[in-house]
């Protein structure tokens, strides 16, 4: 073994304590941005062979109704490679033995010689054969412990019938199981159910029709090109608008968790490769400090700058490359992990999890990024660095009054905290990174509480100020106002607001959007809208109301004109004005007086479902006779819907928060380990000495542990305003039509995330204490003449 290789793994050995601090940083790093790139590829690759396997359709249309042989119309469209024609409706359900309200999407099954898309995956049991057998959505299946060969009572326009479970299945379609209208998914309130064709078009009265098309496109064609020609050829049929994979409810939840874990990728990953970068460069620096002499030697004997250079660049490689299989394994195992639990918001039939060879060689590419980054100027010294220079001491500091010490305030303090000042002041770049580093670590921690605190928010917002109702009641076709009498009438309800929903698509110069435009009561109090300041907001007599997001993605301020094209109905376009804007988390919306939408619908006074106040005693009752009425398709209770998604995202919200504790702590670790070791080092003479002089070995710990402390008290508020911004920042990018975080961070989450930076720093502080007590005072004092 060459000399330069004995002494790169005696100087590893000797900087073991702070190697494995930066190691343990690394390890956070690659751990967080494999976690990240092997989910955001599992979910990519599994979704794409998904599709693909099963035929997941690219285009979709929902229309009112239209015959048959219109499908061959649709076949001659440019770019259509196939056409199914479905029925899709909602109706009740009933489980034996549950009694809250279930609704579920029924949809139909093609029949032999249609063309096949958005096929079903069974998990159990075999398709449907007979008039009412189904199969059930596995979500649904597992939440009540239904298999095939079981039943379950749908009540179909009002009358009740009996189905069979023939098996159990998933489908491309919807791999994110949600009910329209809702952002939470609810496995034991909503179902997916696939049944046979002619049980479904006799009970909905579309013998020879259908209301919902899926489209494949060939192989060369844009959805975009088919879509408007799609649009005006439904149009007569009450078509409410095609639409790509983008707006497929199902799919675009899945992008929108694509999003986030790139973002989540890129943003963690680059704190900790900004913090490992640091690290290094402290630790190369000071130590090619001290090794002057033996660099001096060594070019003296004839070794030349590259080799001397290339012995430096191995340490550091070696320093971070200990941390480069222990992230990997810790990222493939925590990636597992949340793989797991993305499986049950994402209904997939398999999942293609694996760490390719491009993870691999992105963990490498962190790791020499990080040495890179931190340690070029050091290594440049060493390069440069003359054998006649190196040969001298390195000129001492210049010593002068600190800027403490001239504004007069180091008067105020004894000599002990004197010293520490001047330690720190005389030094600035350093303390400042120090500040920096544990500022990011304090950051990180602030940031993972907000997914739990912005959740409760939305919740709070959405469902305490804005809909206020117990049950939602929503109809198959708009019905008269009378409707609100009588579901006043049933026993236990206390209040009820109706409202009126139409498909609209708004347009404003260039930009377009498809929604419904929701008619409200001007008294509204079940459901309220909100302005920024999250205060109630009557419905004006005229005008409309917009989501502030939606008012974003339209270009459009109050005062301006609209053109709301109207997609049910009388089909008209009408320009109307923009009253104000409100303030919603939950997707977009647009708001009417309800009065007032009837009187441009001009179709009477109508309504297309309506808010009920239940009381919690009388609500199964109440429930069961909203069952027995035909026009009702779906039934949605509130409180249910919350207390499910609480209990679904509980976990994913303790694992998040749990694994962002622990890189955190890690890096706060690594940066006050560091900064105690540079210190003991640079400072051990000085102790030394004043241990010699007569200071205890208690008041010498007090001038180490002064100087840590100072700078983990001067990284707090830095740390704290760094992970509001990291915050701001996350929810700046998390931002879409379906959901808008609020930037919520309660005083809690600061007071964890200075505990835990506190907490870390004084298990760093206990590290080097036992150092300090180890130091040969005599070695110590030995100086180089």
């Amino acid at each position: 073994m060459k000399a330069l290789h004995h002494k790169l793994w005696r100087d590893f050995w000797q900087l073991r304590g702070q190697s494995l601090a930066i190691a343990l940083v690394v390890v956070g790093g690659i751990a967080t941005m494999v976690m990240a790139v092997t989910n955001h590829q599992a979910l990519s690759d599994t979704r794409a062979r998904f599709y693909e396997t099963y035929r997941f359709a690219d285009v979709f249309a929902q229309l009112k109704r239209a015959p048959l042989p219109l499908l061959h119309e649709v076949r001659t469209l440019p770019g259509v490679a196939q056409v199914q024609a479905r029925i899709v409706a909602g109706v009740n359900l009933e489980v034996d033995g549950y009694h809250q309200a279930v609704t579920a999407q029924v949809v139909s099954l093609p029949e032999p010689g249609d063309d096949d898309l958005n096929q079903i995956y069974l998990r159990e049991g075999r398709l449907p054969e007979r008039a009412w057998e189904v199969v059930v959505g596995e979500a649904f299946a597992q939440a009540h412990g239904l298999h095939p060969g079981d039943g379950l009572t749908a009540i179909v326009n009002g009358r009740r019938q009996r189905l069979t479970l023939s098996g159990v299945g998933l489908s491309p379609e919807f791999i994110y199981q949600i009910r329209a209208g809702d952002v939470f998914p609810d496995f034991e309130r909503f179902a997916i159910v696939w049944m046979r064709r002619e049980a479904l078009a006799s009970a909905f009265d579309l013998d020879g029709a259908f209301n919902q098309l899926s489209i494949r496109l060939q192989s060369d064609a844009a959805a975009h090109t088919v879509i408007d020609p799609l649009d005006r050829l439904l149009k007569p049929y009450g078509g409410l608008g095609a639409h790509g994979r983008d707006l497929q409810m199902s799919n675009r939840f899945l992008d929108e968790e694509l999003k986030q874990l790139n973002t989540m990728a890129r943003l963690f990953s680059g704190i900790f490769l900004g913090v490992s970068a640091f690290l290094l460069s402290v630790v190369i620096s000071r130590l090619i400090g001290t090794q002057r002499e033996q660099i001096a030697v060594l070019k003296a004997f004839g070794y030349s700058r590259w080799e001397v250079g290339l012995h430096y660049a191995q340490l550091v490689l070696l320093m971070v490359g200990v941390g480069v299989l222990p992230g990997l394994a810790l990222g493939a195992w925590m990636g597992r992990g949340m793989a797991d639990l993305y499986m049950r918001f994402y209904r997939f039939p398999f999942l293609e999890w694996s760490v390719e060879p491009m993870v691999w060689a992105m963990a490498v590419g962190f790791a020499v990024a990080a040495a890179g980054l931190g340690t070029a100027q050091g290594l440049l010294r060493a390069f440069r660095l003359s054998p006649a220079e190196a040969m001298r001491p390195e000129a001492p500091a210049v010593y002068r009054r600190t800027l403490t010490e001239r504004m007069g305030a180091g008067q105020l303090l004894d000599a002990a905290a004197r010293m520490v000042v001047r330690n720190l002041e005389r030094r600035p770049l350093r303390s400042l990174m120090s500040i920096v580093g544990m500022g990011m670590a304090c950051g990180i921690l602030v940031m993972s509480n907000l997914q739990r605190d912005a959740i409760e928010e939305m919740i709070a917002v959405q469902f305490g100020l804005a809909q206020r109702d117990d049950l939602t009641v929503t109809l198959a076709e708009p019905a008269s106002a009378r409707t609100i009498n009588e579901l006043r009438s049933i026993t236990g309800v206390q209040s009820v607001e109706g409202f009126r929903a139409s498909a609209v698509k708004l347009r404003h110069g260039h930009r377009s959007y498809n929604t419904a435009l929701q008619g409200l009561s001007e008294s509204a109090d079940l459901k309220r809208v909100l302005d920024a300041s999250l205060q109630p907001v009557r419905v004006p007599a005229e005008g409309l109301l917009l989501t502030d997001y939606l008012a974003e993605l339209l270009a459009v301020r109050p005062g301006d004109l609209l053109d709301v094209e109207f997609l049910d109905g009388r089909r008209e376009t009408l320009q109307l004005p923009l009253a104000a804007t409100v303030t919603e988390y939950l997707g977009v919306g647009a708001y009417t007086d309800r009065n007032w939408l009837n009187r441009l619908r001009q179709d009477g006074d109508l309504v297309s479902g309506a808010w009920l106040k239940v009381p919690a005693e009388s609500r199964p009752a109440v429930v069961s006779a909203l069952r027995e009425r035909p026009r009702i398709v779906a039934v949605s209770d509130r409180n249910a819907s919350i207390a499910s998604f609480r209990d679904t995202m509980a976990e994913n919200i303790l694992t998040f928060t749990l694994i962002a504790t622990l890189m955190a702590a890690s890096m706060a670790a690594g940066v006050v380990y560091n900064a105690a070791r540079i210190t003991l080092a640079e400072r051990s003479r000085d102790l030394a000495s004043l241990r010699i002089l007569g200071y205890t070995r208690r008041e010498v710990r007090a001038l180490l542990l002064g100087e840590l402390g100072t700078l983990t008290l001067l990284a707090l508020v830095p740390g704290f305003a760094m992970g509001y911004g990291m915050s701001a920042l996350l929810v700046w990018g998390m931002q879409s039509d379906l959901y808008r975080i609020p930037l919520v961070l309660l005083p809690s989450g600061f007071a964890m995330a200075g505990a835990v930076l506190l907490v870390a720093a004084g298990l760093s502080a206990w590290l080097v204490l036992r150092r300090l007590d180890q130091l040969d005072l005599v070695a110590v004092l030995k100086t180089r003449e």
